[in-house]
């Protein structure tokens, strides 16, 4: 019972004010990191393994920094859903965005599809100037396209993002995913600003600490 009190009251110094600015710290990081990353987008249009990674690390720094946040790991476990919003949305975004904007829309024709039979497709189009250079690039099963299928596609003049069917592109749609998941990280910081705040003012503490 002695040791217990003395931790409560190790925890009561705890200074409220201080911990709430913590808290904001936290939550003016996670909003660093979608926009940062966002940012990194634009900067490495067609290179998605860069902004991947970054934000990969970023969510990563995020999860640390909520767990000593909350002084508990579920809350940091669970900033993983959102975290997967903000890492889709702030690398779509960009490319999509460029293409929405910049983009030349072209009818093409699929008149092949040389992928390996699998989940890789890649379908050559011939557009109304002849075959063009580029392909549809495809990951999985079920396209929504086949050989002799007539679609819509954007092209970046400049040759630096990839060629996307149009219905593909919707940056509105990468850009509510990116702010729904910072909105989520928002919420589950202020959570766990206030929940860390009573756990450490009665010296609790996770309990895979307590194997360390």
């Amino acid at each position: 019972m002695a040791e217990v009190n003395m931790r409560k009251m190790r925890g009561g110094t705890v200074d409220r004010g201080m911990y709430f600015g913590f808290t904001l710290a936290v939550v003016a990081v996670g909003w660093i990191i979608a926009a940062a990353n966002t940012g990194i987008s634009y900067l490495a249009l067609g290179m998605n393994v860069i902004p991947i990674t970054t934000g990969f690390v970023g969510c990563l720094v995020f999860l640390i920094l909520l767990r000593l946040l909350h002084c508990a790991w579920w809350l940091a476990v669970l900033s993983v859903v959102p975290a997967v919003s903000v890492l889709v949305g702030s690398v779509q975004y960009a490319p999509e965005a460029t293409l929405d904007t910049r983009g030349v829309r072209v009818i093409v024709r699929i008149t092949e599809d040389s992928g390996d039979g699998g989940s890789a497709h890649r379908f050559t189009l011939v557009g109304q100037s002849g075959k063009l250079t580029e392909t549809l690039d495809y990951s999985g099963n079920h396209p929504e396209w086949g050989v002799g299928d007539r679609i819509e596609v954007i092209r970046d003049p400049e040759g630096v993002v990839p060629l996307e069917a149009s219905s593909d592109v919707d940056p509105d749609s990468q850009l509510g995913a990116l702010v729904m998941g910072v909105a989520g990280w928002t919420a589950i910081t202020l959570l766990a600003g206030r929940r860390g705040f009573i756990r450490r003012r009665a010296g609790r503490r996770p309990a895979f600490d307590h194997f360390g």
